[in-house]
């Protein structure tokens, strides 16, 4: 007998969860400047792990992380009244990335496959390169949100974080599709 497959959440909805306290985040600086963004960007990441505890009676690893992470650099951001927090809050979140998909590299344990809970089906060998090639992405992520915190306005970066991290993440995973299609496990008839 199988296990059951987890709870999935539908893709539309978890976009949504996803990328919604971020697009709030960007409206809210517009509106009110970035502590205020910061703010509502951390009540938005508790409504959203929240709705996802409801609807799949569990939380995944990733949006727990993240979430942990906005939080305390939301707070320190909030509390010592300096941006600094919430602008390296990425830098650190995509080097984290990298450096765990390494580890799971190191280890024998490609845990990119673990992250997508089973979304795809690949060879040991696809995994293995889907890995390497995610955690060098995330380390570039990591670079270059350095780079434009560093070199723009603050406006400038959060919408850059908004609207430049997500076309480039999405374009990169486009990238991937012949990594699947060389790699996918067939289906035994």
């Amino acid at each position: 007998m199988s296990a059951a497959k987890p709870k999935q959440l539908n893709p539309f909805l978890k976009l949504v969860l996803d990328f919604g306290p971020l697009l709030l985040f960007f409206f809210a600086n517009s509106y009110r400047g970035i502590f205020f963004a910061t703010a509502a960007f951390m009540v938005a990441i508790l409504i959203a792990l929240a709705i996802q505890y409801v609807m799949l009676k569990r939380l995944p690893v990733l949006p727990i992380v993240t979430a942990g992470i906005v939080l305390v650099f939301g707070a320190l951001t909030l509390w010592l009244h300096n941006d600094t927090f919430i602008k390296v809050k990425p830098t650190i979140i995509y080097t984290m990335f990298g450096v765990i998909l390494f580890a799971g590299l190191a280890t024998g344990r490609p845990l990119l496959e673990a992250v997508l809970e089973g979304a795809f089906h690949l060879t040991e060998e696809g995994w293995k390169i889907l890995t390497w090639r995610w955690a060098l992405f995330f380390f570039a992520l990591a670079v270059l949100n350095e780079i434009v915190w560093r070199t723009v306005s603050t406006d400038t970066w959060v919408a850059f974080k908004t609207f430049g991290f997500l076309p480039l993440t999405l374009i990169f995973a486009l990238a991937q599709a012949p990594v699947f299609l060389r790699h996918q496990v067939k289906e035994k008839s």
